[in-house]
């Protein structure tokens, strides 16, 4: 794997790594985002954050909140799949978004990017609430890749104040036991705000996508409409797309 960028800052070394048309973006040694514009469908956790989109009915996810953009790969897929009005990605790290435009293409015109603190922008936010917020804040600790923000009650409850009355939440979590200690699990307020919620996990990766639903809705939904698209329809050969599901 060629590298095709690079960057030292203090203790942090940054990394864009290709293997053909494949970009991969490394902060010390964390793989946190990849994204092939011939290839959308990455066979990795990425994949998992976008699929719980389709829960919801084809046109209604118009305004998307992104928090945690990474290289962006999340977005690109957002676009190539759904191209929502308006993507709203709220980044920590100036040098991941220097990556994301410059590396990773994300550069649409329905796409804007702030560099901020996800916690002080969720609470200073006072627009229009979104359809879709995916929260996919994640950092590195000795080398490993773990949440920068507690997926407890007050985090949960901040997020839900700016989702649309029948949006989607989707979170990304380290590993299964996250996802069980979150205020989904431990807050009754969050858990009965939601009429549904769902795991998402690829055999690849520790990683348990939590995905709750204002409305009701089945995992046989979600795949029916999965199939009625080229490049996430599980049946066709060459399909990258490799989940499970469960209902929480």
């Amino acid at each position: 794997m060629a590298i095709l960028w690079s960057k030292q800052e203090g203790d942090t070394r940054y990394e864009v790594r290709s293997a053909g048309n494949t970009r991969r973006l490394y902060t010390n040694g964390v793989f946190h985002s990849q994204y092939n514009a011939n290839q959308p469908v990455t066979g990795s956790v990425w994949d998992l954050l976008l699929i719980p989109a389709f829960f919801l009915p084809a046109g209604t996810v118009r305004r998307v909140l992104v928090l945690g953009v990474g290289g962006g790969a999340v977005i690109r897929q957002l676009n190539h799949f759904l191209q929502p009005e308006q993507i709203v990605g709220v980044e920590l790290n100036p040098v991941h978004l220097e990556v994301a435009r410059e590396y990773f293409g994300v550069e649409a015109a329905n796409v804007e990017l702030h560099q901020a603190d996800a916690r002080w922008w969720v609470k200073q936010y006072r627009g229009e609430p979104f359809d879709l917020i995916i929260d996919d804040i994640f950092t590195d600790a000795d080398g490993d890749p773990q949440r920068a923000v507690a997926a407890d009650g007050p985090w949960m409850r901040g997020l839900i104040k700016h989702l649309n009355r029948d949006g989607v939440l989707v979170c990304n979590f380290g590993s299964g036991s996250e996802l069980r200690q979150s205020g989904y699990f431990t807050n009754t307020t969050i858990t009965n705000r939601f009429a549904r919620a769902f795991q998402l996990t690829t055999p690849l990766y520790e990683n348990a996508i939590g995905a709750f639903l204002s409305r009701p809705a089945e995992a046989a939904l979600l795949r029916q409409r999965l199939r009625a698209i080229s490049g996430l329809n599980t049946d066709q050969k060459g399909c990258r797309l490799n989940y499970r599901i469960k209902r929480l």
